[in-house]
């Protein structure tokens, strides 16, 4: 297995940040109807930046992967800046290639979490 895909295996079984945030600026659900896949976005912001973030989801290895992956880069980062990220900026992260069928669950985290920061 692929080092990149072993990664995402790796925040599948130990994923980063799924939890309860206490007291979020907004949290958003985001559900990807065609897979079953569903997140919960937690985020405390001040000042125009993530000062923490959270989720909450149950779904798919690549879903559930990518949400712990970009948590990883949430906290600390400008509202702004997280709001102008793209799907090459997720694939990136993931370091391996999504297939079409698969690219919703891949990208189902960044716009989860855009969509909570509207």
């Amino acid at each position: 297995m692929d080092l990149y895909a072993e990664n995402i295996l790796d925040h599948f079984k130990h994923p980063r940040g799924k939890r309860e945030l206490a007291d979020p600026t907004v949290s958003h659900e985001e559900v990807n109807l065609a897979c079953g896949d569903k997140l919960t976005i937690h985020l405390a912001i001040e000042d125009g930046v993530i000062k923490e973030a959270a989720w909450e989801g149950s779904g798919c290895a690549i879903s559930l992967g990518a949400m712990s992956i970009l948590w990883e880069k949430l906290e600390g980062m400008p509202v702004k800046e997280t709001a102008e990220m793209t799907a090459e900026d997720i694939i990136e992260m993931l370091g391996v290639p999504i297939s079409k069928r698969r690219m919703k669950c891949a990208l189902l985290c960044l716009e989860g979490v855009k969509n909570a920061l509207k």
